[in-house]
C-alpha cells in the first residue's frame, strides 16, 4: 500500500514538474517496443518509436501514461485539470492520448489559453475519454460517447486507424490496469 502511494506521489510529481518543461517541447526519443500488429498486443506505425520507462500493465492511467515520456504533457495537463483521482478511479476505460507531437500541433496562444482554463481544458482532455475498455476490433467503424459527453468516431481497418477522420493512432492497444491507451498525433476538440 505504501509503496503503491509513493509512486503514485512520484509520478503525480513528476507530471507537475514535468509541465513547464513539456511546453517548452521535448526532444523526442526512439527505443524500441514490440510493435507486432494483432488484437492482443500493440500495434501502429509508430509503436516502434514509443519509448516505455517500465511495464505499464498493472498501472493505473495516469502512471502507465507517465511511463512513456511521449505523454508526458498529457500527463502534465491531466495533473494540471485534476483529472488523475478521477481517471485512476475508473474501473475501465480507453484513453485516445495526444502525444508530444500533437501538442506541438496547437498554437502557443491556443495552449495558453486552454492551460489557463480549468474547466475548458478538463473538457478537452475528457473529450479523449471513453468510459469502456475499446478492442481494436472495434475501431474500424466505431463511434463511442466521451466522458465528456460528446460523440467521437473510429474508421480504418488493419493497423492503419483514425479518430474523428483527423487524428492518426499512431501506437494503439497499450495495456494499463483500468484502460487502453491509443496514442494519436492530434489533440482532439469536443464539438461546440
Amino acid at each position: 500500500m505504501r509503496f503503491t502511494r509513493t509512486r503514485t506521489a512520484k509520478a503525480t510529481a513528476a507530471a507537475v514538474v514535468a509541465l513547464p518543461l513539456a511546453l517548452g517541447g521535448l526532444a523526442a526519443q526512439s527505443h524500441a517496443q514490440d510493435a507486432s500488429p494483432s488484437p492482443s498486443g500493440t500495434f501502429g506505425p509508430g509503436c516502434s518509436a514509443i519509448s516505455q520507462k517500465a511495464d505499464t500493465s498493472k498501472d493505473k492511467v495516469v502512471e502507465a501514461a507517465a511511463a512513456y515520456p511521449q505523454l508526458s504533457q498529457l500527463v502534465a495537463a491531466a495533473a494540471r485539470a485534476n483529472l488523475i483521482g478521477t481517471l485512476d478511479g475508473k474501473p475501465d476505460v480507453t484513453i485516445f492520448a495526444p502525444n508530444n507531437q500533437a501538442f506541438q500541433k496547437v498554437t502557443v496562444s491556443q495552449l495558453d489559453s486552454l492551460l489557463g482554463n480549468q474547466e475548458q481544458l478538463k473538457k478537452v482532455l475528457t473529450y479523449h475519454v471513453v468510459d469502456q475498455q475499446i478492442t481494436p476490433n472495434e475501431l474500424p467503424k466505431g463511434s463511442f460517447t466521451t466522458v465528456e459527453g460528446s460523440k467521437l468516431t473510429t474508421s480504418g481497418s488493419g493497423t492503419d486507424f483514425k479518430v474523428n477522420d483527423e487524428a492518426n493512432i499512431v501506437c494503439g492497444n497499450i495495456k494499463a490496469a483500468n484502460a487502453t491507451i491509443y496514442i494519436i498525433d492530434t489533440v482532439l476538440q469536443p464539438p461546440s
